[in-house]
This record gives structure tokens, sequence and C-alpha cells, in this order.
């Protein structure tokens, strides 16, 4: 009888600590697959536009697409400065080295998921247009990453094109356009934009705070589904 319960003894404990180092298992594998989904490469299925699409958009004037960049296309901190909201250890997609005020810093920057690949679909409809609060010198920079040699990003304004109104950049969408029913937005920010109440200014969305997107990587792809909007205005 005592040989019995000591054998269940044993065999409880057997299982029990099997069943830790199986659940321990896979909890790495789980978090090892999330890994590789995060930064997996991403292969896109795409079409060039048909001879009768192309002939159309050089038929007709071409719409402003206008992109905020922080928040928007990209989020990034710099030496010093890492938000909470950003999983320490997520590596940046690209380091930019600039001097502030006779200071270097260094901009850690992560790219909105599948940012690359909207770009060069919108591109084709419309003339992309950055307009950033950031100072120039680092937006500038930001922008010529994010079109790579591709000269889709070629007009670009900064924070000497907007307003200071009670602390805020307001950003004067005159200095884009003066048609502003030609005008699309991508920004994070609608007060941004407050000094054209009423305009007839047509906008696509207005992100929540994107940070939280990066560490979604790949499985994120709020901004490709925006393609569809943007191509049917």
């Amino acid at each position: 009888m005592l040989k019995t319960r000591q054998c269940l003894l044993g065999i409880r404990t057997f299982l029990g600590v099997t069943s830790r180092i199986w659940g321990f298992f896979l909890y790495i594998l789980r978090k090892h697959l999330r890994t590789v989904i995060q930064y997996q490469t991403v292969r896109y299925d795409t079409l060039p536009l048909s001879p009768i699409s192309r002939n159309r958009l050089n038929a007709v004037k071409r719409k402003i697409l206008v992109l905020d960049l922080d928040e928007t296309l990209i989020h990034s901190h710099h030496d010093g400065v890492l938000r909470p909201t950003v999983r320490p250890g997520t590596p940046p997609d690209f380091i930019l080295k600039v001097v502030i005020d006779k200071h270097p810093v260094r901009f850690f920057v992560h790219k909105r998921p599948h940012v690359d690949f909207f770009l060069e679909v919108v591109s084709q409809w419309y003339e992309l247009v950055v307009f950033t609060a950031s100072m120039e010198i680092y937006g500038s920079a930001v922008a010529d990453k994010l079109d790579n040699n591709r000269n889709i990003l070629k007009r670009r304004y900064y924070r000497q094109h907007c307003t200071l109104d009670l602390g805020s950049y307001i950003k004067d969408l005159s200095v884009v356009h003066d048609d502003l029913s030609s005008i699309v937005i991508l920004d994070n920010s609608p007060g941004a934009y407050r000094s054209h109440p009423g305009e007839t200014t047509h906008t696509l969305i207005w992100w929540s705070c994107m940070a939280q997107l990066v560490e979604h990587g790949v499985c994120n792809t709020r901004i490709v589904c925006l393609i569809p909007r943007a191509t049917h205005r």
C-alpha cells in the first residue's frame, strides 16, 4: 500500500514537472515565432498601372496627398529618451545622426509597417507632399530615408512653414496649394490644421498613437487598408 502511494506520488510529481517544462517550451516557441513573423521580409503582389489607367491619370489633374511624418509614417525617439510605448529592445529601421544647436543627436526611427509599399502605390495616383512640424534637419533626413531614391517625396515643408499658435505648430496648407479641395491629408493630429475650419479639404484618416503598432510588425496592415480608399478619391 505504501509503495503504491509512493508510486502515485512519483507519477504526479513527474507529470507536474513535465507539464511545467512543456509549458515553458511552448512559451519560448511562441515568442520565437512572433519575432520571426514580426521581422520577416514581406513580398507584395502588385501590378503596374494599365495603359488605360495611366492615360486617364495623365488627362486629369492629380490631387495632392499631404503626409505627416512623426506618429503617421514613422515613430522615433532620440538619445536618452525612450517612450514607454516602445518596448525596450525593439530594433529601429534606421538611425539618424543630426546636429541640433551644435549638439550631435541620434534618432532611432521605426517605420510604420508596410509604409514603403503604401508610398509606392499611392505615388502613382497622387502628388505626394511631406508636411511636418519637425525641424528641417531632422525631417529632411527622415524623408530621404522614406523616399529611398525613388523621387516620390520631392515636395517638403517643415517647421519654418508652420505658424506657432498657443504653443502648437499649425500647418498652413495654402503654401501647398491654393485650391484646398485638391488636397487629401494623412496625419495623426487634426489640430495641426485648425487654421482651415470648414474648408473642403479631404481627410483620409487621423492616426492614433503609432508606437504601439511598431511592435506588431508586419501583422499590422492598417496603412495597407488605406490604399483602396486613397486610390478611389
